[in-house]
């Protein structure tokens, strides 16, 4: 926690822990400007409300959402150094409803001082925190009296409440590309950051590849990696087994809890409906090592063969559904085949999202001019009248008689896709047999 007057935005930040000496290379590297920050080119171009905040030195209240490495704190420093206001930081992982409390009682002194000093509160991983603890930002935030910067890794629209998330604006920041990445590892060589330590472009590229976007990881790597070319015998060159090793292999990283989440389970979707049961397999695959409630993945499965196969393969509903009573029954790790089994038919079985089309046109009729009321002869109980046309002494068991309201009557919601072909003949059928247009 610190109370820190910071410089002009042009100009690093005084007292910068991260240029003490020690200081792991993320820290060092970090950009202390808008001229340094690298990436985030949706937030920060010309003219946007975030970049009109750190040039005039107006900050507002925002939530940083982004992958690890990809810049929150950077940016909320930088958004801070633009200002001439008191720099407030707290980690939601440590801090609780007292340290938030002592926050706000300094910055109710400094607004009571004069002149009179703004106060930016910092806090990161603000996801952790819960109902009670966010809470007591409310008023603070409200009134101005602190300026809040949250960070977070976490969708907020899941994690922060909606009275906070109502005063703040939602900033997502984007992973790094493998470009944004190479730019801060050749920046951090062209310091010296390596000593005598040489560092090849391929040994740049892979780093910067394997990295997921991570800057943090990046250059966490390089330093490794440079000590231990620099401290063996005869070794002055980074080689790709030196970055691989201080790298490391990746562990599969997915939170049940988070975007990962949501973005996988949309990629599988995504993936079967493209019908490509390999990308399907994939994405099921991610999230069985990851840990996923196969629940949650089987009731997608679900969804997924009414919305998007419907009647071009009706049986598509009925192998969802007993994927789902064999994870019941079953359980992991013997389920996997049926998932499995699921997701390939899913992907292979034609497409038709007519009956979703259909319901969503009937609805939005519904929505519009109201809800009409069925001819006479459809109703039952008291206001059941005679004239009820019955199918079954009809020829091929189809009546002529009108069946939607006097208003509604001609309306046409459903219209078979390609894949419904013998659906498509049906219908043409009975609209023929009801003396109606088969269009």
């Amino acid at each position: 926690m610190t109370d820190q007057l910071f410089s002009t935005p042009d100009e690093p930040a005084r007292d910068d822990p991260a240029l003490a000496p020690g200081a792991p290379l993320p820290a060092r590297m970090r950009p202390r400007t808008i001229g340094e920050l690298v990436g985030q080119e949706h937030v920060l171009a010309d003219g946007s409300a975030l970049r009109v905040a750190i040039e005039h030195g107006h900050p507002f209240s925002m939530i940083l959402h982004g992958p690890p490495g990809s810049g929150k704190t950077t940016l909320a420093r930088i958004v801070a150094s633009s200002a001439d206001a008191a720099f407030e930081e707290l980690s939601a992982v440590q801090a609780g409803k007292a340290e938030v409390t002592a926050v706000i009682g300094r910055a109710r002194e400094r607004r009571r001082a004069q002149p009179p000093r703004a106060t930016i509160l910092f806090l990161d991983e603000i996801h952790r925190f819960n109902k009670a603890q966010q809470d007591a930002l409310l008023p603070a935030v409200e009134d101005g009296l602190v300026t809040l910067i949250g960070a977070t890794t976490e969708n907020p629209y899941f994690e922060v409440n909606s009275a906070l998330l109502s005063r703040t604006q939602v900033i997502e920041l984007r992973a790094l590309t493998p470009e944004h990445v190479a730019t801060l590892l050749r920046r951090a060589l062209e310091r010296g950051e390596c000593g005598d330590a040489r560092v090849g472009d391929e040994v740049v590229a892979f780093l910067a590849r394997r990295s997921g976007g991570d800057a943090r990881t990046a250059l966490a790597a390089l330093e490794l990696a440079c000590e231990t070319a620099g401290g063996a015998d005869h070794i002055a060159d980074v080689t790709l087994e030196i970055a691989e090793s201080a790298l490391q292999r990746k562990a599969v990283r997915y939170d049940r809890a988070g975007d990962q989440h949501y973005d996988l389970i949309s990629s599988w979707i995504k993936a079967t409906r493209g019908s490509d049961p390999d990308a399907s397999l994939y994405y099921l695959a991610v999230m069985l090592e990851g840990g996923e409630d196969p629940r949650f993945i089987v009731r997608r499965m679900i969804i997924l063969a009414s919305e998007d196969v419907g009647n071009a393969d009706p049986q598509a509903l009925q192998i969802a559904t007993a994927a789902a009573a064999a994870v019941e029954h079953v359980g992991l790790p013997e389920a996997t085949f049926a998932l499995a089994q699921c997701a390939i038919y899913l992907a292979l079985a034609p497409k038709s999202n007519a009956a979703g089309v259909a319901l969503g046109a009937a609805r939005a009729h519904v929505r519009e001019f109201g809800a009409q009321a069925p001819p006479p002869y459809l109703r039952s109980g008291p206001l059941k009248e005679a004239g009820y046309d019955y199918p079954h002494d009809r020829p091929g068991g189809v009546s002529p008689q009108e069946l939607l309201p006097p208003g509604v009557a001609g309306t046409r919601f459903y219209t078979p896709g390609e894949p419904e072909a013998g659906l498509a003949a049906r219908l043409a059928e009975i609209r023929r047999a009801r003396g109606q247009d088969t269009r």
